[in-house]
C-alpha cells in the first residue's frame, strides 16, 4: 500500500531540515517540532507578580537629622545706622607742594601768607592760531593770587580765586587739589596771549612719586568706595519717595564721572591716586549732605597697621616660665 501523501510530507520536510536542526539550540528545535506534528505546548507558567512597591520615605523637615539645612534666601546689603565719614584732608598737605595739572603740566603752590592763602598757578593750554602748539599763561603775571576760604561745604576745605583772570575754584584732598571753573564754561581764553586753557582736573604730584604707593592707594580705594555706596543707601533711606530716582541716577553716574575726570592723569591705570582722591571727597560729601559731622572720622581711610608684639625672653632650662625669677619646684 502506498504511503499517503499527508504522511509524506511531514517526513520530507524533516529530511530536509534536518542539517540545520542538528546546529540549532535546543529550544529552537522544540519549536519546530511542534509546529511541525501540531503538538500544543503547555501554556508556560505565569511568572509572579511582583509585590507591591513601598512608597518612598516623606522627606525630612529641614532642620531634621540626616537633611541638610534649606538654602536662605539672599538678604539685602544693610543700611548703615549713620552715615561712613573718612577723615578730612587738610591743606597743610599741599601748602608749599609743588602741583600739576595731570601730574604733568603747568603748576601749582598754594602758600600761607598770615591767616590767608595765596597760589600761584601758571595754566597749561593750546594756541588760539595755532591748536597743535602747547602755551602757558601765568595768573597774576606770576605774582601770588589771594584766595578766600570757603569753608567746608562739602567736607573737604575749599579756597577761591574769584578775582582772577580765570576764576577757579580749588577743593583740597589728600596731597593734591581738585580745580574747577566758578565761570561759564571749563576753558579759560587769554586772547593778548592767544592761549586756551583748561584747568578743571587734579593737580598733583608727578607720576613717579605715586608708582611706589600703589598697593596703598588700592586698598584705601576699597574702604572709600563702600563709604560712597553706604553713604547712598542711607540717602535713599531717608529720602522722600519722590527723591529716590535723581539719588539712584546719581548714584549711577558716579563711576562714568569719576573715570572721565581721571582719565588724563599720567599713568592712572597703574597707581590709582586720582580716582581714589576723587572717591574719597565724594564719600565726604555725601556725609555732609546727611549731615554728619566730618571733623569726627568714623572710618579709615586705609586699615591700620598691627603693632608688632613686643619680643618675650627665651625660657631659661630649670626656671618656671610663669615666674620670673623663680626658682623651679622641688
Amino acid at each position: 500500500m502506498r504511503p499517503t501523501r499527508s504522511f509524506l510530507l511531514p517526513v520530507l520536510a524533516l529530511a530536509v531540515a534536518a542539517p540545520a536542526l542538528l546546529a540549532a539550540p535546543p529550544a529552537r528545535a522544540q519549536n519546530f517540532f511542534e509546529r511541525l506534528f501540531g503538538i500544543k505546548p503547555e501554556r508556560p507558567p505565569v511568572p509572579p507578580r511582583g509585590l507591591p512597591e513601598a512608597p518612598p520615605p516623606a522627606p525630612a523637615a529641614p532642620g531634621e537629622p540626616g537633611q541638610p539645612p534649606a538654602a536662605e534666601a539672599p538678604r539685602p546689603a544693610p543700611v548703615p545706622a549713620r552715615p561712613i565719614v573718612l577723615k578730612t584732608p587738610s591743606e597743610d598737605s599741599v601748602l608749599g607742594q609743588d602741583l600739576q595739572l595731570n601730574g604733568t603740566s603747568g603748576s601749582l603752590k598754594l602758600e600761607r601768607s598770615g591767616s590767608a592763602v595765596t597760589a600761584r598757578i601758571t595754566l597749561p593750554g593750546t594756541r588760539i592760531s595755532q591748536p597743535a602748539e602747547s602755551c602757558t599763561v601765568p595768573l597774576a603775571g606770576g605774582n601770588p593770587v589771594p584766595l578766600s576760604a570757603e569753608g567746608k561745604p562739602d567736607g573737604v576745605p575749599r579756597f577761591e580765586a574769584a578775582g582772577a583772570e580765570c576764576p577757579l575754584r580749588f577743593d583740597v584732598t589728600e596731597g593734591a587739589v581738585l580745580v574747577s571753573t566758578t565761570g561759564s564754561g571749563p576753558t579759560c581764553t587769554f586772547s593778548a596771549a592767544d592761549c586756551a586753557t583748561t584747568p578743571v582736573g587734579l593737580w598733583g604730584p608727578a607720576p613717579a612719586t605715586l608708582l611706589p604707593r600703589a598697593g596703598e592707594f588700592d586698598t584705601a580705594r576699597g574702604v572709600a568706595d563702600k563709604a560712597v555706596r553706604d553713604n547712598y543707601k542711607l540717602m535713599t533711606q531717608r529720602a522722600r519717595r519722590e527723591d529716590v530716582r535723581p539719588i539712584v541716577s546719581e548714584q549711577a553716574a558716579f563711576s562714568a564721572d569719576r573715570e572721565q575726570f581721571c582719565r588724563s592723569y599720567a599713568r592712572e591705570g597703574t597707581h590709582g591716586f586720582c580716582h581714589l582722591r576723587f572717591t574719597e571727597n565724594r564719600a565726604l560729601a555725601l556725609a555732609t549732605r546727611l549731615g554728619a559731622n566730618t571733623a569726627v572720622p568714623t572710618a579709615a581711610a586705609a586699615p591700620r597697621r598691627s603693632r608688632p608684639k613686643p619680643a618675650t625672653e627665651p625660657a631659661v632650662d630649670g626656671m618656671n616660665p610663669d615666674t620670673a625669677g623663680g626658682m623651679p619646684p622641688e
